[in-house]
């Protein structure tokens, strides 16, 4: 008997220690136990770590042309990996590795900056929206609507090409774009929630004003689901920057060490004559928006309070 009420009593505990722990503890704890988790987290983790510290990293100045001489474009040769050059050189005779290398620090840049500028205007967008209703929410999230009409691409296209100077700073300012009717939608979404909440509810008939409601409780607990798309949209903000290079609406400047930028050049000029000189970044970014994704969807998951258990 004592057995039976035992095993009984163990899930009971279980769920009992469970409920004992913050949300934030619990998803850390199932993230730490997620396969998928931790590869996304150290593919990140080694792309942060090589951007952070590539000009120590890189063996050689990704601005010298060493090379140059070696070069020779119209007979199609441009040298490949040989002694002190792993994966050859560019079009101008500079060490690729270094450029390679140099360049996750441009893409995360690109990336995080194209990111937290849309989390921005996104947030304030979907804030105003959630938080007074009414025709302000109208207005707000019917042109919030116009902007998600658009397929994603095209809308940082029409973006960037309105601007006559292409440059790093107007690929960054489309792809932010891109992100804001995301975010505004998210925000909003989730400040209704919080508006119809009982701590929301006591606190409005206890007399707090609006605005203390608002920052105090409806925003922070609002703010879960922003965090995690945020994860998400470093992926895609570093693939729609190397899209906008590709088609040649990137930053021109050729000393620029960029995977989009690098990866775009390569592909329109250069691939039938040394290949490699695509697939090196083409891959860099493909394994970087694979592990942004992966701790994205992971962190998604371990926050859902219907996975707590």
């Amino acid at each position: 008997m004592n057995t039976l009420l035992n095993k009984k009593k163990e899930p009971i505990d279980k769920l009992a220690a469970a409920s004992g722990r913050s949300l934030g503890g619990e998803a850390l704890r199932r993230m730490l136990r997620s396969p998928v988790a931790i590869t996304g987290g150290a593919i990140t983790g080694l792309f942060l770590l090589l951007a952070i510290f590539a000009p120590l990293l890189a063996p050689k100045d990704p601005l010298d042309r060493s090379l140059q001489d070696q070069v020779q474009l119209g007979r199609g040769i441009i040298p490949g990996s040989m002694p002190g050059y792993p994966l050859g050189v560019d079009d101008f005779g500079r060490d690729f590795l270094s450029r390679l290398i140099v360049g996750a620090q441009q893409t995360l840049l690109v990336g995080v900056l194209a990111t937290v500028i849309g989390v921005l205007i996104g947030v304030i967008i979907g804030g105003i929206a959630g938080a007074f209703g009414g025709w302000v929410d109208t207005v707000l999230m019917r042109l919030v609507d116009v902007m998600l009409s658009f397929p994603s691409l095209l809308l940082a296209i029409s973006i960037a090409a309105l601007f006559a100077n292409p440059s790093q700073w107007t690929v960054i300012l489309a792809v932010s774009m891109v992100g804001v009717p995301i975010f505004a939608r998210l925000l909003r979404g989730s400040m209704l929630v919080q508006r119809d909440a009982d701590h929301v509810l006591a606190a409005t008939s206890l007399g707090v004003k609006r605005g203390a409601i608002v920052f105090r409780h409806m925003l922070p607990n609002s703010l879960g689901p922003v965090i995690v798309q945020a994860t998400l949209t470093l992926a895609t903000s570093i693939l729609e920057a190397a899209a906008l290079s590709f088609l040649g609406l990137g930053d021109p400047d050729p000393s620029r060490a960029e995977w989009g930028l690098m990866l775009g050049k390569a592909s329109r000029q250069f691939l039938d004559i040394r290949p490699e000189l695509a697939y090196y970044p083409a891959i860099a970014i493909i394994i970087v928006a694979l592990g942004f994704t992966l701790l994205g969807e992971s962190l998604r998951e371990a926050l859902d309070p219907k996975n707590r258990r």
